[in-house]
């Protein structure tokens, strides 16, 4: 799953639905989160695109987005926020939450 940096991010926002995972290197539950992810990105490749952000790296978009714990996922529609959710959740949850806001 690719990592982008804040220029990367601001050309993603031209895409129709995006979910950004905003994780840490050294968090736990973000290490278990990314298989999950890995695996909804690729049974929903068609629907929407999954990236994520270092908040390490790229602090300025953890701040722009009052991301205050990882993980975060935050989905945009349009290049809008529509939603936030924290925390590790199971696929099917997670599969669930980005149906919701397509």
């Amino acid at each position: 799953m690719k990592i982008v940096n804040t220029q990367e991010f601001n050309e993603l926002m031209n895409e129709k639905a995006v979910l950004v995972d905003f994780f840490a290197t050294w968090c736990g539950p973000c290490k278990m989160l990314s298989p999950v992810l890995e695996g909804v990105a690729e049974k929903m490749k068609d629907k929407v695109t999954i990236v994520k952000v270092d908040v390490d790296r790229s602090p300025d978009l953890a701040a722009k987005f009052g991301v205050m714990s990882v993980p975060t996922m935050i989905m945009f529609k349009n290049g809008r926020q529509v939603d936030a959710f924290s925390g590790y959740m199971p696929e099917a949850n997670l599969m669930a939450n980005i149906e919701r806001n397509l």
